[in-house]
């Protein structure tokens, strides 16, 4: 796991230690003791006059095995923090070399080293807390007296990375090269042996200037607004703080301290579980057949998700071709495309050269003859089957046979457009989510003839964009839409009980959801999940409770903050809830035509019957086989509805919690509510089998 050789100058021999454990070298428990000894034996070696540190593949270091949290290797020793010290206190001048990336531990042991060289290509960062914990190897530590107070904030407690440019600039390497990365990395060793002042060593260097109390008030701020109820930030904060109070060792203890209770905490818990997940998500299923290679797609209409997934398109540097039906709604398509990218350019995101070449990647056409040479169409028209089933039809007839057709439908049968065309197995569903351009959820949903290397080509598509792609089977409203139904069914009922709009959302915001229901419905636009309702009215079992709150709110015209009332009151331009009388009146009388009797509603039993009512539906999900593993699920609500990253997930949450009481819990709401609480047949056989979600 390191490979030790040794390059011989005039000058004098270096020892050339490189991490070798692909695919990201990282520094488990063998590699850490590989490189002690190797440390051990290049410091007693008297030929070797210094050492160099550097990484084989595509990365430096990208940092700790975070499978080895909470088990017996990571108290293997030699720690990383022992490694560190070793660098540190080298009589040898120890020198890391650094392409690719350094990342959490990997940028910590370079920080131990006197010096850093990188290749302008390299990049940097302490993204810990978005694993819920912190930089537990002196990285709260040691950067601080590196390059700074606010720098290292940014850093340690915002988890981003910089580029080399950007470390050279702030100190945090010495040099920067184009080529010979090593062998410039041994120069510098060799020079700095013969130097007669001491061995820069951080555990030495001051912090320089006291930094004002603001600066770690706002940067506390800064993380309520970015990592909404994760306690790893403030931590992270709370070590670099103190820096100014504290030396080394006693800071040391300080950061080990605060890494111990995060790493054994249920937030960190729960964000480990979202990292893997993701990468299990993002893992197509085996394909036998060649992927098809996408250079080009169509977007098929230039409303809010057309605009959005084109843009998409564009940032990922492929070409795009916008069609819509009349010239109106094409440039105003445009206008709205143009007005985000000068957005991004006032906000400092993007230049106007970026903008220029992105925009210069979108053409737009009023004839379907523009999608003859593309690799891929995505349909982002109207939710309805009929309009959709047009638009197919249209493409099947223009596009190339091995033409992918995809539909950005969030609830529509996948299967039904693909009997409309004459090549079903090339039609898949991909549920981008809103904005399109921004968000990083992408359902991708499989019809029962979909062919698995157009499933893969799309997987490999959405990585380009920079989404996150999850499997899912077809089903009124696949996963993500499905589930929202019973959460926001239970809103409803609990308005109708009893609680008001305010006290709903206030709760679950309290829980750690990005927005209440009734406030993301007034976002979304009532009139969507509306329109499903009235589709599947026809269906509905008249005994079946049904609550007539957010129907009589549409037909009064109230369909969200785009007409300025919903849930809510909204002033002109202004996208902040504002309650109104008007409402509480009219849920009442609902539940008084009901024959519902109002009572106090508690916070719990809001978080209880909207949290287990997804819990309840994802298990059905599982088992009826439209999501492949309960994890998925998780993915889905984190990066898509605003689920707290810090719970994992409504699964991972339900475990948390334990099968155990939510399924009795369900029970109880069962023998309450009638059917609509009937137990998912898979929890009750977990609970009876001692088994969780975890175990699927």
């Amino acid at each position: 796991m390191i490979a030790s050789q040794t390059a011989t100058f005039p000058q004098g021999a270096v020892a050339v230690l490189t991490i070798d454990n692909p695919p990201v070298n990282g520094i488990g428990s063998g590699v850490r003791v590989a490189l002690g000894k190797a440390l051990e034996e290049a410091i007693a070696n008297p030929m070797i006059k210094g050492i160099v540190l550097t990484g084989s593949g595509s990365f430096f270091s990208c940092g700790a095995d975070i499978r080895e949290f909470n088990t017996p290797k990571s108290r293997q020793e030699p720690s990383l923090r022992a490694i560190i010290e070793q660098l540190e206190n080298s009589p040898k001048p120890t020198v890391a070399a650094i392409h690719g990336a350094a990342l959490g531990g990997g940028l910590e042991l370079a920080l131990g080293c006197h010096y850093r060289i990188a290749q302008a290509k390299s990049s940097f960062g302490l993204p810990e807390v978005k694993l819920g914990i912190l930089p537990g190897a002196g990285g709260t530590q040691r950067l601080p007296r590196l390059i700074g107070i606010g720098p290292a904030l940014e850093m340690v407690a915002g988890g981003d990375s910089i580029d080399a440019s950007k470390a050279q600039s702030l100190g945090l390497i010495e040099r920067l090269v184009q080529t010979d990365l090593v062998p410039q990395a041994c120069e510098l060793a060799l020079e700095a042996s013969i130097r007669t002042e001491g061995l820069p060593r951080l555990s030495r260097a001051p912090i320089g200037a006291t930094a004002d109390s603001k600066v770690f008030d706002e940067a506390r701020k800064l993380a309520g607004r970015r990592y909404r109820g994760c306690i790893a930030p403030l931590e992270c904060i709370a070590c670099v703080e103190k820096t100014l109070t504290s030396d080394l060792d006693e800071g040391l203890a300080f950061e080990r301290e605060r890494f111990q209770f995060l790493v054994n905490g249920d937030q960190s818990k729960a964000q480990r579980h979202l990292f893997f997940a993701e990468r299990a998500a993002m893992k197509p299923p085996k394909v036998e057949a060649k992927l098809t290679p996408i250079r080009k797609v169509g977007v098929v209409g230039a409303g809010t998700m057309g605009t959005g997934i084109a843009m998409s398109i564009a940032n990922a540097g492929i070409s795009v071709v916008m069609i819509e039906r009349d010239q109106a709604g094409l440039d105003h398509g445009w206008e709205v495309i143009k007005g985000n990218y000068a957005s991004s350019v006032s906000r400092g995101k993007l230049s106007d050269s970026d903008v220029k070449a992105r925009l210069a990647l979108i053409s737009r056409s009023l004839d379907y003859a523009a999608l003859a040479d593309v690799d891929l169409v995505i349909e982002a028209a109207f939710e309805d089957m009929g309009v959709k089933k047009e638009i197919f039809s249209r493409l099947d007839a223009v596009c190339k046979p091995d033409t992918i057709l995809a539909s950005n439908t969030s609830r529509l049968d996948i299967n039904d457009l693909a009997a409309s065309t004459s090549r079903p197995s090339k039609v898949i569903g991909t549920h981008f989510f809103s904005p399109a351009n921004v968000m990083r959820l992408l359902e991708v949903v499989q019809g029962t003839r979909t062919a698995t290397d157009v499933i893969g080509s799309l997987f490999a598509f959405a990585r380009k964009l920079g989404k996150i792609p999850v499997l899912v089977g077809v089903c009124d409203g696949f996963v993500g839409n499905r589930m929202v139904s019973p959460y926001t069914r239970e809103a409803h009922f609990l308005l109708e009980e009893g609680a008001t709009p305010e006290q709903v959302d206030s709760a679950l915001r309290r829980f750690g959801m990005a927005m209440g229901p009734l406030q993301m419905g007034d976002m979304a636009g009532l009139d969507i999940s509306w329109a499903a309702r009235k589709r599947m009215a026809p269906t509905r079992p008249a005994h079946i409770r049904y609550s007539k709150v957010a129907d009589t709110i549409c037909e009064l015209g109230r369909l969200g903050q785009k007409t300025g009332a919903g849930f809510y009151r909204y002033e002109s331009g202004s996208r902040t809830p504002i309650s109104d009388p008007a409402i509480d009146v009219l849920i009442a009388e609902c539940a008084r035509e009901a024959g519902v009797e109002r009572r106090e509603i508690t916070d719990v039993e809001i978080i209880q019957r909207t949290m287990y009512a997804l819990v309840n539906e994802g298990a059905r999900i599982l088992q009826e086989g439209i999501a492949q593993r309960a994890s998925d699920i998780d993915v889905i609500y984190v990066a898509g509805y605003g689920f707290p990253a810090f719970r994992g997930g409504p699964m991972f949450y339900a475990d948390t919690v334990g099968l155990p009481e939510v399924l009795a819990t369900i029970e109880r709401f069962h023998d309450r509510h009638g059917e609509l609480w009937a137990p998912a047949p898979l929890l009750k056989e977990l609970v009876e089998n001692g088994r969780s979600f975890a175990d699927l």
